[in-house]
């Protein structure tokens, strides 16, 4: 979008992983870098813990399983749970059955989310945790 502050998704630091147009992968993915998926995955697509991760999955490609990763950019299938710690891009053809999990989401015309959208994030996440800690608390006090 322009006049836009913060940088594009695009890609980050690191080597770029492809699952081809005719490639059909079958298993749990763990990537960090780039991973670009314009084929088929069954199964999970996760980033590595503390660094760097950008998964895309173009037009054409599908997922077919839950992903968690920093960020993401969608403009194909994914059946399944979407988990984004960071920034995630619904683009014009993307096609989600599941729910959402995001800090940052960009939605654009024509994408389609079939399931629950719900903002997370650490600050927000730790505000419920404290708050669940104080009524056990409260509980246990005779």
């Amino acid at each position: 979008m322009m006049g836009r502050k913060d940088k594009p998704l695009t890609t980050v630091q690191g080597v770029t992983t492809l699952i081809a147009r005719d490639a059909v992968v079958t298993g749990d993915i763990q990537f960090s870098g780039n991973l670009d998926v314009e084929g088929k995955v069954n199964g999970s697509i996760v980033a590595q813990e503390g660094k760097e991760a950008m998964l895309r999955i173009m037009e054409g490609g599908e997922v077919a399983g839950e992903i968690r990763v920093p960020s993401a950019v969608i403009n194909g299938a994914v059946k399944g749970d979407i988990h984004s710690s960071e920034r995630l891009e619904l683009a014009e053809k993307a096609e989600v059955d599941g729910d959402v999990y995001y800090h940052l989401i960009e939605m654009v015309v024509g994408c389609r989310a079939n399931g629950g959208l719900r903002h997370v994030s650490a600050k927000v996440d730790d505000l419920a945790s404290q708050r669940e800690k104080r009524l056990a608390e409260e509980v246990a006090q005779p």
